[in-house]
């Protein structure tokens, strides 16, 4: 400004419009990134309206994608608004880019149980209510750890589903057919158990344990 002779009043306004510029830019620095992030987020073919989308600890349907925020709908009908930068920057899972989704349950059963049996009653339970060649994958089996009560089992198979709500539906019904099979077998499912032993010469007086919790 000094070589092109601006006077004093001159360089005060344009210094002052120099200063102002820089602190609206900081200013809306947050605002100018979602702006941003939103024009991109409207041009990528991997996140449209109406899709399932996992993301920041959020899950459900995408209802609005706009230059600052973006909302997703979840199960229990309530909205969610998130910048777009955020979005941008994070990963996120879209159900709905696939028409497959594996579903897995793990499940455990009494050390007595027949091992063998128990695979193949799981395979053909899981086999005969999931159409598993249409998506040319077979079911899953495998044993996975002796547990504390039971020896504990992995299952994975493919339904057709593009959103959580499919998922857990195939995953209720599962759990089900299961339950009723291994029941119709006489293939227990133990649940937690603890053994007590009782020193020699002790007694454990079980009525005086009573009297004192009733009081």
């Amino acid at each position: 400004m000094t070589v092109l002779k601006f006077d004093d009043t001159l360089k005060a306004i344009i210094s002052a419009a120099g200063v102002s510029g820089i602190v609206i830019g900081l200013a809306l620095q947050g605002t100018l990134s979602n702006t941003i992030s939103g024009v991109v987020l409207s041009f990528r073919q991997n996140l449209n309206i109406g899709n399932w989308v996992e993301t920041n600890g959020y899950s459900g349907e995408v209802i609005d994608i706009n230059l600052n925020y973006f909302v997703i709908k979840e199960a229990d009908n309530n909205m969610v608004v998130i910048p777009n930068k955020t979005i941008l920057e994070s990963p996120f899972k879209n159900y709905s880019l696939t028409k497959k989704m594996r579903i897995s349950i793990e499940c455990g059963v009494e050390y007595g149980a027949d091992l063998d049996k128990v695979e193949a009653l799981t395979r053909e339970v899981i086999s005969n209510n999931f159409t598993q060649d249409e998506a040319n994958k077979e079911v899953e089996f495998f044993y996975t750890e002796f547990g504390d009560s039971s020896i504990n089992f992995l299952c994975r198979f493919w339904v057709d589903s593009t959103n959580a709500m499919g998922k857990l539906k195939a995953k209720s019904l599962a759990i089900i057919k299961i339950k009723q099979a291994f029941d119709k077998e006489n293939i227990n499912i133990p649940f937690p158990m603890r053994t007590l032993e009782i020193l020699p010469n002790q007694k454990l007086d079980i009525k005086n344990i009573v009297d004192k919790e009733q009081s």
